[in-house]
């Protein structure tokens, strides 16, 4: 019999395939490593700055935040989240962040929208597309996010507005001429500008105040002094029971409520006194910055003056606030009359807006209501900056759309102008999130998204209460 002998070769294939099978699984944990969280920034073509992060574990989903209302002269960073605390939880949840700074500060809603999309650019360019986009924004941020809802649908699939200018632009700056407009004529009559906005008098009259301006004001500081001046009569009229009566009458044409600072106690229903004292806080800020520094920047943005009176019954408005009878209470504790005070506003000179001015800020800044994707609006109940009732204003613009099977707003009881906990926010982004997934809306009622604050965040509050807001004091959201 023949031998044949095996080639020394023979086996070689076989070493060398277990060598590289080897190699290959040794390899192969390497490759399916989780990427390490990544945290980039970078500059906008418009000169913005933007900011991304993202998880180790993305879940293919990224939020784009739109942050509020910066002064001019302020610091302007890109953020990509309302605070440290939530986005911390929010990238452990596996979502991707992104937000830019805007390309200028103040009412800047016509730069904000194009830099927050080309944040979006930014985003894809450097991590890649994701799986759904939500935006989401607070105070002016929520007036942005609703815009891009509404005028860019496309590039998201949901939105949540949280403590949002989403009566709008003109709305807005209506609301604050009102308050100014009450504090000027009540405690220092005689004073108006015929130069600022329609009001007659031009120098100090029988209070011997100088010219307080509403609105067309020179410049920032034509502005300030105004205010200062205003300020300064405010500050002394709350010292006596009639300044006292009428500065809530102010307060309640602009629906301030009696608690609005979650670091005071608060009043009870009937102690309209206490009520009072916080509604005085908050117009006094009202008029060191909104009602006069921020309009001035507003005013230049615009071209002119965007807000008028002209036609208002504040009668009528009066008795729509949820504060009427605290006001009625005052003027009855003063032995002042209501009815005499009311008519002098009947009286007062009026302020007229530019048409261009007003044609600006409906553009660039006033809700339609014609949403196509679901929008989830969130608001504390002791809002002094923007009143509660600026979601019934939404509400009712949505409505008249036809699409309000896509709002829904939750409210928590709290004072403050967006201060929401971080287990608050979360809630509210699990509820959109699960809303765009399900295509219909889960439970939204206080306890379910008290629930879902909880798990998300045991450590901080949970307050979502049940609460419908009255209505906007002015009727319509341009008018």
């Amino acid at each position: 019999m023949t031998r044949i002998a095996r080639p020394r070769t023979a086996r070689r294939p076989a070493v060398g395939l277990a060598a590289l099978l080897l190699l290959v699984a040794a390899a192969a944990p390497a490759s399916a490593a989780r990427p390490d969280p990544r945290h980039l920034e970078g500059t906008l073509p418009s000169g913005a700055t933007y900011m991304i992060d993202t998880p180790a574990d993305w879940n293919g989903t990224v939020l784009l935040f739109s942050h509020g209302y910066r002064p001019e002269g302020a610091p302007n960073p890109a953020v990509n989240a309302p605070d440290e605390p939530t986005k911390k939880l929010l990238l452990k949840e596996g979502y991707a962040l992104v937000g830019s700074s805007y390309a200028t500060n103040g009412w800047s809603v016509e730069q904000a929208v194009p830099d927050q999309l080309a944040a979006l650019d930014a985003f894809r360019g450097e991590v890649g597309e994701a799986g759904r986009t939500l935006a989401w924004g607070q105070s002016l941020g929520g007036l942005i996010t609703t815009a891009i809802a509404e005028r860019h649908a496309g590039r998201i699939d949901g939105s949540l507005s949280m403590c949002g200018l989403v009566h709008g632009g003109v709305a807005n700056w209506n609301s604050t001429l009102d308050a100014t407009f009450a504090l000027r004529t009540l405690l220092a009559p005689g004073s108006g500008d015929s130069a600022g906005g329609g009001a007659a008098g031009g120098a100090a009259g029988g209070s011997g105040i100088r010219g307080i301006r509403l609105t067309g004001f020179k410049d920032a500081s034509d502005a300030a002094a105004s205010a200062e001046r205003l300020g300064e009569t405010l500050g002394a009229a709350q010292n006596t029971a009639d300044g006292r009566a009428r500065i809530a009458l102010a307060a309640a044409l602009h629906n301030i409520p009696g608690w609005n600072d979650p670091n005071t106690p608060r009043p009870a229903p009937d102690d309209h006194a206490a009520q009072q004292a916080n509604q005085f806080t908050a117009v006094r800020g009202l008029v060191a910055q909104p009602g006069f520094v921020w309009r001035e920047e507003a005013e230049r943005r615009a071209g002119g003056n965007m807000s008028w009176n002209t036609g208002v019954d504040y009668s009528a408005m009066l008795a729509r606030s949820a504060h009427y009878k605290q006001v009625k209470a005052l003027y009855k504790s003063a032995g002042l009359s209501l009815r005499h005070d009311l008519d002098d506003l009947a009286r007062a000179p009026r302020v007229s807006a530019q048409p261009r001015a007003v044609r600006y800020m409906a553009e660039h800044a006033a809700p339609s209501g014609r949403l196509s994707k679901p929008q989830f609006d969130i608001h504390t109940t002791g809002d002094a900056l923007v009143p509660v009732e600026v979601e019934s204003a939404y509400r009712r613009a949505v409505a008249s759309a036809g699409r309000a099977p896509l709002l829904r707003q939750a409210y928590t009881n709290h004072a403050g102008h967006c201060t929401f906990s971080p287990a608050e926010q979360l809630a509210a982004v699990h509820a959109i999130d699960h809303r765009i997934t399900a295509g219909h809306w889960d439970d939204t009622s206080p306890s379910a998204l008290n629930s879902r604050a909880q798990q998300a965040d045991p450590t901080t509050a949970a307050r979502y209460t049940a609460y419908r807001p009255g209505p906007y004091p002015r009727q319509g959201l341009f008018r």
